[in-house]
């Protein structure tokens, strides 16, 4: 999807100051940052939100949400943090590809 900004950015047509990446799962910077620490976690693969997966998306979710914790403890976030994900319009969703924000500090 060339409009969708975490597409772009996951091809890296756009910059963003990553944290972690393999070949399923980048995790980056938000450069509207809620908090001191602010990161978010995407799929490379487009999926709209967390109301468009199924169970063929199970072990890529289970992945993202091991991935938070590990994150966190490396970004210095020792005594908790928050996830949040927000799904559609009515629930916060600006930007619509799956990620999760792992917000703290």
């Amino acid at each position: 999807m060339t409009d969708c900004i975490f597409c772009r950015i996951a091809a890296g047509e756009l910059p963003s100051r990553k944290v972690y990446e393999d070949d399923e799962i980048l995790a980056f910077h938000d450069i509207h940052p809620a908090a001191p620490v602010h990161l978010l976690i995407i799929p490379r693969q487009h999926v709209d939100s967390l109301a468009h997966c199924d169970a063929s998306h199970q072990a890529l979710l289970g992945k993202m949400l091991l991935l938070a914790p590990r994150l966190a403890q490396d970004m210095g976030l020792k005594d908790g943090f928050k996830t949040a994900i927000h799904t559609g319009v009515a629930g916060g969703q600006v930007v619509f590809h799956l990620h999760i924000h792992v917000i703290g500090g």
